[in-house]
């Protein structure tokens, strides 16, 4: 895990990549591809990406406009104005019609860092989790990144992809690495507890995991990239196999991965479960590794959270 690489300069990436193979992709940003990346794509395809301004609701309606036409639009912005400001037009416009719309949400979280708090969005997987048939999908590295973009392009209707803007370890750089929506990834095998984490803290919970190792704490981890649909097989597997579960996300814990997880387990296989994430707060402006540190989503965080847990 020694390479590091934003989530959302990988979308900018495979945005390129999939332009050279099908015409039909068209990319929008709201004034601002710089930071989401889609720049790497309007200086290769000027003619097939469409800048709206600051006009993110705008934005979501030409893309269903464009995907009615045939087109596949992926339209970009920061998490908080993609999934926030915009979420009326995605639900009505995009959701209600089932149109083969892909939103790319960049900078998403707290690790957004000096932007502060109204740029740090900690909801937007709960509010696209609402929306009946939208796929939600947050990567955890590079290569992971890549493969959702392709993944969302295969898919025929909306899906919200969520990107980082701090560098992540690339941890999925392995011969065997496959991804399917809708199936999760058991990184590392145990038997005392099962540690199910999605995004930018997977790769924290894997060095974690080496910490409770050396405490005699034997714990699975599991990457969720796909939050919805969920794999609730392996998760109520996994939960059956161990006997506790804990959920780690850079989002609220309150309608995110640990609230999906949640849902399956007590419906279908009632387990105790930790949730680590913001914690009903608001965020702040600092350095990233500083504020994921204070919020409790640094390594060292999430390995005491859960040796209390597993000690109970």
């Amino acid at each position: 895990m020694s390479e590091t690489k934003a989530t959302r300069a990988a979308y900018g990436e495979a945005l390129v990549k999939l332009g050279h193979e099908n015409d039909k992709i068209v990319v929008l940003d709201a004034d601002l591809s710089n930071a989401t990346m889609t720049m790497n794509f309007a200086r290769e395809f000027p003619n097939r990406h469409f800048d709206v301004g600051i006009a993110e609701a705008n934005m979501i309606g030409v893309a269903a406009g464009l995907a009615a036409a045939g087109k596949v639009p992926f339209a970009s912005s920061f998490a908080m104005f993609a999934a926030g400001r915009a979420f009326e037009q995605i639900r009505n416009s995009v959701g209600y019609p089932h149109l083969n719309v892909k939103i790319g949400a960049t900078h998403a979280g707290i690790s957004v860092g000096e932007d502060g708090a109204t740029h740090q969005c900690n909801e937007d997987i709960a509010l696209m989790r609402t929306i009946p048939g939208m796929v939600v999908i947050n990567p955890s590295d590079d290569v992971e990144a890549r493969a959702a973009v392709q993944a969302a392009y295969e898919h025929q209707g909306p899906v919200y992809m969520r990107f980082g803007r701090l560098a992540v370890p690339v941890i999925n750089d392995r011969p065997d690495y496959q991804f399917e929506l809708g199936k999760g990834v058991v990184l590392r095998e145990g038997k005392d507890l099962t540690i199910i984490a999605t995004g930018l803290p997977v790769s924290n919970c894997l060095e974690a995991a080496e910490k409770l190792a050396a405490d005699g704490i034997d714990a699975k981890v599991i990457n969720i990239h796909t939050i919805k649909p969920l794999d609730e097989e392996l998760v109520i597997a996994a939960a059956r196999e161990t006997g506790r579960v804990v959920t780690v996300e850079e989002h609220s814990v309150i309608g995110g991965l640990g609230s999906a997880v949640c849902d399956v387990l007590s419906e279908k296989a009632p387990t105790r479960v930790m949730k680590i994430g913001i914690n009903d707060t608001f965020g702040e402006s600092g350095p990233a590794l500083e504020l994921l540190k204070k919020y409790g989503l640094d390594t060292d965080s999430i390995y005491a959270k859960i040796k209390a847990f597993a000690c109970e």
